[in-house]
């Protein structure tokens, strides 16, 4: 049975608090999600003191006036954040890791070992921090919100160009808006992306609700990432398109549900259906009463249920044949 890998996307919803953390890292353990992931940036690093906020983010935001540095700044994990994380996730009996933004995070993370890499889609076009992932031990996942075929082409190239191999490689389709309007999910570009590119593929949603990470599974979809929250209420950028632990959990159940009702290509008879054969199908059966001899027509056989006689697929070899001995009405044909 295929095992969809699910990420509980923690992102930033601690707004800066480890205790949050913690929190958000206790619920992903209790949906059944795989890994939990955070975000690893320092906001010096990562926007200039002048960049404004998304319009998701004013909207988000309580502070939207301050601009992307000082909201981003409050929302830094520490390298002592992270190794506390890394040992309560060791705790709880969940896989960490992270999303990093920057170079100096990317250094940070390598030297934890985690072995895998989040490309975020903001960072698709970025051809030296692409560089630097794609000569680092480990797996590559790679989001590709706002983003072309070109675009994938491109950043896989440097991927593959820099010591990835594309066994390596997972492209999850992408939509960058919180929350994602259902019109503008294009699910079924996920398919072509795996059809293009040749990699395993998944899914990142910011829609709202389940729906849409269930269906990309029934896609193909071999890993989904969602983001969660403790409560979308709470002030911060990504809250509002964030699931609440109930809903992660709901969410988890569905897709396992999903992958075991995947199955397989081969169209087969299965265990639990078998036993219904016998009383769904039908037989061929006298219509009326038939006398030894008598040759059978369309006036004296019939079809009716159970399936334990001669299938009607037969229909036309029984037709002319003669019976074998007397048949009472509703008794099933012998030849």
């Amino acid at each position: 049975m295929k095992h969809v890998t699910i990420i509980a996307e923690a992102g930033v919803n601690h707004n800066g608090s480890i205790v949050l953390a913690k929190q958000l890292v206790d619920k992903a353990v209790e949906a059944g999600a795989d890994y939990i992931k955070f975000q690893t940036f320092k906001a010096a690093n990562l926007v200039t003191k002048s960049a404004q906020q998304a319009e998701y983010q004013k909207k988000n935001v309580c502070s939207s006036k301050n601009g992307q540095y000082q909201m981003l700044k409050q929302l830094e994990l520490s390298h002592e954040d992270h190794l506390e994380l890394i040992d309560y996730c060791k705790q709880k009996g969940i896989r960490f890791f992270s999303t990093t933004f920057d170079f100096d995070s990317i250094e940070f993370l390598d030297s934890l070992h985690l072995n895998l890499w989040k490309i975020p889609s903001g960072e698709i076009t970025n051809y030296p921090y692409i560089k630097q992932i794609a000569k680092k031990q480990g797996d590559v996942i790679l989001s590709t919100g706002m983003s072309t075929f070109e675009d994938i082409q491109n950043a896989i190239k440097v991927l593959l160009q820099w010591g990835k191999t594309k066994d390596q490689i997972t492209i999850l389709h992408c939509n960058t808006e919180y929350p994602t309007p259902f019109e503008d999910v294009n699910l079924l570009a996920m398919q072509s992306i795996a059809k293009q590119f040749g990699t395993k593929v998944g899914y990142s949603d910011h829609t709202c609700g389940i729906e849409v990470p269930i269906a990309a599974v029934a896609l193909g979809a071999s890993v989904i990432e969602k983001h969660f929250t403790l409560d979308r209420n709470m002030p911060g950028p990504d809250h509002k398109a964030s699931l609440e632990p109930d809903e992660l959990k709901a969410m988890v159940m569905a897709i396992r549900n999903i992958e075991k009702a995947l199955g397989c290509p081969e169209k087969k008879v299965s265990d639990s259906e078998r036993k219904n054969i016998t009383i769904a199908r039908k037989s061929i059966v006298a219509n009326k009463n038939i006398k030894k001899g008598e040759p059978f027509t369309e006036e004296n056989i019939t079809v009716k249920r159970p399936g334990t006689g001669i299938s009607p697929m037969r229909w036309n070899e029984i037709l002319g044949m003669k019976a074998i001995r007397d048949f009472k009405e509703d008794e099933l044909i012998e030849i």
